[in-house]
């Protein structure tokens, strides 16, 4: 994560109105800070800069490093500190020409620290009252909290394009389409999403993983197609299911690796995502019950109610 921030602003912003300046691995990382602060410099308005300014080199590193510690910690408390400085960055983010995919991911980590912060000051809070057919979501730390949340939020407006395609092809795979709305979770449904890890696409796929799923990733770049990336994911997602035998499961080891899921498991000798969710990083436990909680609204359809893939 050293940099990582750094390197967006050196990265993605319009360059005097020309394209986008192509990211090289071996740039010099001081020539990016510098490349940064320019472009902010440049292109921030008046009022961003009296609202965020640009921070010296060493306090994007130690932000950068403490926000993914958080992320991939398994203390709520901390990832709820962040709120206050995600909400600076992002507002500078939104400021710059070329940055709204990066924005938008940040915008989706801002949700989930939110959701954190919620956690922390009503631990005990109870649950919205649900019907019996949808008391197996009782399983799902965090669900209720989601239920809530999800309930209020709109429908983005490339649902209506996107999701035929996105269900129809997780159908295909006989992975149940409503899993689609994870495609929300990930990018707000915005095919160019990427983040600062070098994720990208609807789903979020980093390189190694779409490459192990048979999409190309240069030139062009799968991930970026809905129906191949739709498609690639729900194979993933099948795999996934086929080897922890529930779909909260599969859904966290989608997040945080099923290497991490699998020892989570046999080190507690659990079973179910809730005997491992308070060992798994922050952002998965944030993860799960946002996509499960996001498919019960889009769709009517309660986590348990959700079948195996078909044969």
């Amino acid at each position: 994560m050293r940099l990582r921030w750094t390197i967006w602003l050196a990265s993605g912003v319009l360059a005097s109105g020309g394209e986008p300046p192509t990211p090289t691995p071996a740039a010099n990382t001081d020539d990016l800070y510098k490349l940064g602060q320019q472009l902010f410099d440049q292109y921030a308005p008046p009022e961003v800069k009296d609202q965020f300014e640009f921070p010296t080199k060493e306090r994007w590193d130690e932000f950068a490093a403490r926000l993914q510690h958080a992320l991939d910690n398994n203390s709520l408390e901390e990832l709820a500190r962040f709120e206050p400085e995600a909400r600076a960055a992002l507002v500078a983010l939104r400021s710059l020409p070329g940055y709204e995919d990066y924005a938008d991911w940040l915008e989706l980590r801002i949700d989930d620290i939110e959701a954190a912060r919620q956690a922390v000051a009503a631990p005990g809070a109870p649950a919205p009252t649900q019907p019996p057919a949808r008391r197996a979501a009782a399983a799902i730390p965090l669900y209720g909290l989601w239920l809530g949340r999800e309930q209020a939020r709109p429908v983005p407006a490339r649902a209506a394009d996107l999701m035929p395609r996105l269900r129809g092809a997780f159908a295909a795979e006989g992975v149940p389409p409503e899993l689609a709305w994870l495609a929300e979770a990930e990018s707000s449904l915005n095919p160019s999403a990427r983040s600062p890890a070098g994720a990208a696409g609807l789903f979020q796929l980093m390189p190694a993983t779409a490459r192990a799923l048979g999409l190309g990733t240069f030139l062009p770049d799968e991930r970026t197609d809905p129906e191949k990336s739709a498609r690639a994911t729900a194979r993933y997602l099948r795999t996934l299911y086929e080897r922890f035998g529930s779909w909260p499961l599969a859904l966290a080891a989608y997040n945080a690796g099923e290497g991490r899921v699998g020892r989570e498991l046999a080190s507690r000798h659990a079973s179910d995502f809730a005997g491992v969710a308070s060992t798994l990083p922050a952002q998965t436990r944030m993860y799960v019950p946002k996509v499960c909680a996001l498919v019960e609204v889009r769709t009517g359809v309660a986590p348990g109610d959700l079948p195996p893939p078909r044969a």
